[in-house]
């Protein structure tokens, strides 16, 4: 293979010019007829038992040219771009054939897309404000709480009439015009009154019964019911009612830390619910700190961006997105379904977010290149052991998966993050609150004054 020429022809798009000598081109041709020359008939000999220069002869010397040409093109092409020292993106390529022949080969033009040339503005030096970090005691018992809810418990009750709130168990069966119609009946269901999951009305009529007390609820269906022949007529429902539920909320106290976690105390239970809580916003003021300052760099940026890299970056998204539903059984024409989407608009939702990614991945891709930034073999080493743990594989699988050199880029767009922060001026945002509470102490002193 020789790469002919290079030449730009516009804006992230380069055309090159490859020639594969005669020699290269006749042993793919003898390939090609190796692969598909038993397919062949030709007068005298039995299918398949033709020479090569019998066939050219019959057929024209023409005959594989085009089998050849495809057996070697990519590595022809993927040579031609190392060559050219061009950095591709995949792209549709425009073919346009020179000249070919046996004995003077292949003379042929691509053109390809190439990583667009961008320039970034200021990215050190940025300012930021980082949300404080505080977690009080009222957060920490809205958790306790919750756990608390999550643990309760539902107790029967035989000493009264049923109320809003409790939960009652019910067999009922519906009629309209002394007929019973289908859907209406349901034994032994758990209902909580005041919830709304029965038609208007319904549940009301059971606040005031008793235990074993067996009674008409009348209601009318709304007009705009689902089921057609129940809208808007007037329904009785023979009910009885079987039990009357509570729910009983935990005592929290040690015992109820004991039940709900490792701790043997309430006070280490807060203690770890405290330290959680603090770690996650921690994580989270530090995320939209760099979040802030990235986006800073991406608005940044001057230059053409290839349209075909959002394509690509779109269509990723789509795939990952297709992996997670069906990882939870769920196909992507199914999800449309249920979701009433069609592709195009499931793509459209996603192209906000792709187009993000791609200029995130390009600002930070600059840095590293401008700052020289690089991976040392232990980052990657322990990268590789990463990927291998969380895929549940031997270290040599993921080796073998993904180059090295895709893993030093991932690696230095990390540093580069690092890299922005570090040389950021970054200050704790001020709450409202206390910025409020300055001013009215402000505003006294100037009134005393």
């Amino acid at each position: 293979m020789s790469l002919k020429e290079s030449k730009k022809i516009e804006t992230n798009r380069y055309q090159l010019e490859i020639t594969i000598d005669g020699e290269k081109f006749g042993e793919a041709i003898k390939q090609a007829y190796r692969k598909n020359g038993k397919k062949i008939n030709v007068p005298g000999f039995r299918k398949g038992k033709a020479p090569l220069h019998m066939i050219e002869t019959y057929y024209g010397k023409e005959v594989f040219y085009e089998d050849a040409l495809n057996l070697i093109y990519s590595d022809e092409v993927d040579s031609a771009i190392k060559e050219s020292g061009l950095k591709t993106i995949e792209d549709k390529m425009d073919f346009e054939l020179v000249s070919i022949s046996k004995e003077d080969g292949v003379d042929f033009k691509v053109s390809v897309t190439t990583y667009p040339e961008i320039e970034l503005g200021k990215y050190k030096g940025l300012k930021a404000e980082k949300m404080p970090v505080k977690v009080d005691a009222a957060e920490v018992n809205k958790e306790i709480k919750a756990m608390a809810e999550r643990n309760v418990r539902m107790i029967t009750v035989e000493d009264r009439a049923a109320k809003k709130g409790d939960t009652v168990v019910i067999d009922f069966e519906g009629f309209i015009d002394g007929n019973a119609f289908e859907g209406g009946k349901g034994e032994g269901h758990s209902l909580e009154l005041g919830s709304g999951q029965f038609i208007s009305g319904f549940e009301d009529q059971i606040v005031g019964k008793k235990i074993d007390d067996e009674f008409d609820v009348n209601v009318t269906f709304p007009e705009e019911y689902g089921a057609k022949e129940l809208a808007g007529k007037p329904a009785v429902f023979k009910v009885k009612l079987h039990a009357i539920k509570v729910r009983e909320l935990p005592a929290i106290d040690d015992e109820f830390a004991k039940d709900v976690s490792e701790f043997d105390t309430l006070k280490e239970l807060k203690a770890d619910i405290k330290k959680k809580a603090t770690e996650r916003k921690k994580a989270a003021a530090e995320e939209a700190v760099e979040n802030d300052l990235v986006q800073q760099i991406v608005d940044s940026i001057k230059g053409d961006i290839p349209q075909a890299m959002f394509e690509n970056r779109l269509n990723q998204c789509v795939e990952d997105f297709a992996y997670r539903m069906q990882s939870q059984g769920m196909d992507m024409q199914t999800y449309l379904k249920y979701t009433n989407s069609s592709m195009d608009d499931f793509k459209k939702s996603f192209r906000p977010q792709a187009e993000m990614q791609v200029k995130y991945r390009l600002a930070l891709e600059k840095i590293v290149e401008l700052e020289g930034i690089t991976a040392d073999e232990k980052a990657v080493e322990e990268q590789y052991k990463k990927m291998a743990e969380n895929y549940g594989v031997e270290v040599e699988q993921v080796k073998m998966a993904i180059p090295q050199t895709e893993i030093e880029k991932d690696i230095a767009v990390g540093k580069a993050i690092d890299f922005v922060k570090e040389n950021a001026v970054i200050t704790e945002k001020v709450e409202e609150k206390a910025t409020e509470t300055a001013k009215k102490k402000t505003t006294a002193k100037k009134e005393e004054k």
